[in-house]
């Protein structure tokens, strides 16, 4: 179990980064949703051991992570958003030389462990090419591959669908499905399918905050019959935006349209729509905005 309690991380230029930060995750896989800037990273970059918060605590297992972060990196994995690689090592080397940080000393176990997890992110094909020589696709695919090494017990990734494409994120996804069932897997995204096709526990975060907290099909269905869509003109959003709480706005086969939250039927030309999990996403966000201000 990972416990996170009243967690603050305020940089040097003021930008309050945590904001008083409580979590608490059993095993299985979780989903931290939020915008790009949200302080997503922060709170990833801190649970990781890479950098200390200005107060709270962080406990796995009845390790305290910023006391005895050694103990913590023994059994973590993770995937930073951005990830280097050392350009003139091969993708089987250097996998080889992390297994053998990672514990793993008989070296025809190490051989196959690390044959089996190029397998798993399908890049074993390519085990003697040289890290700078992969495309960014591949490179997140490796990446993926040393957070996996060592059968950790909390693995972190923080954006990890970004470069791949349909197949490869499939192929992750049901990676990251069956590494659930055994750790606490925490998955950093804002990319909205991500959640809804892995997580049974999800978190809203924007600004440093916790949102809200929940089954990601449970905090979608609290806007059942509250979602509705017009096709407009462009030129016509603004006056919307200062009427209604738009949710998003799109193209769709060429034609404008608006996502509107509303307790009663908002008039004429709006037809009530299926709402899923990116309108309760939209809606907190939006919502939080419209606090600010």
């Amino acid at each position: 179990m990972l416990t996170i309690q009243n967690l603050n991380k305020t940089y040097p230029n003021g930008t309050q980064a945590l904001n008083n930060v409580s979590l608490t995750l059993e095993k299985g896989m979780f989903g931290l949703l939020g915008p790009n800037g949200a302080g997503k990273s922060t709170l990833m970059r801190t649970i990781a051991t890479l950098q200390l918060a200005d107060s709270g605590t962080i406990d796995f297992d009845g390790i305290d992570v910023f006391k005895q972060p050694q103990e913590l990196r023994k059994i973590l994995g993770y995937l930073p958003q951005d990830f280097g690689v050392y350009p003139k090592v091969s993708a089987e080397m250097m996998l080889t030389h992390i297994a053998k940080v990672k514990g793993i000393t008989n070296s025809k176990e190490r051989k196959n462990y690390v044959a089996d997890l190029l397998n798993k992110v399908n890049l074993y094909k390519f085990r003697n090419r040289n890290l700078g020589d992969f495309s960014g696709g591949m490179r997140q695919r490796f990446g993926i591959a040393q957070a996996l090494l060592g059968n950790p017990k909390l693995i972190i990734v923080d954006e990890p669908t970004a470069g791949l494409d349909p197949l490869e994120r499939n192929r992750f996804h049901n990676l990251l499905s069956e590494l659930g069932e055994n750790a606490v897997v925490i998955l950093s995204t804002h990319i909205v399918d991500d959640v809804t096709n892995l997580c049974k526990n999800m978190a809203v975060f924007n600004e440093g905050k916790i949102l809200v907290q929940g089954n990601p099909q449970t905090l979608s269905d609290t806007l059942n019959g509250k979602v509705y869509r017009k096709q407009i003109d462009i030129a016509a959003l603004d006056a919307l935006e200062n009427e209604y709480t738009v949710l998003s706005n799109y193209l769709r086969g060429g034609q404008f349209y608006v996502s509107v939250y509303s307790d009663a039927h908002p008039g004429e030309g709006f037809e009530l729509i299926h709402n899923d999990l990116e309108d309760f996403y939209f809606y907190c966000i939006n919502k939080k905005e419209e606090a600010a201000i």
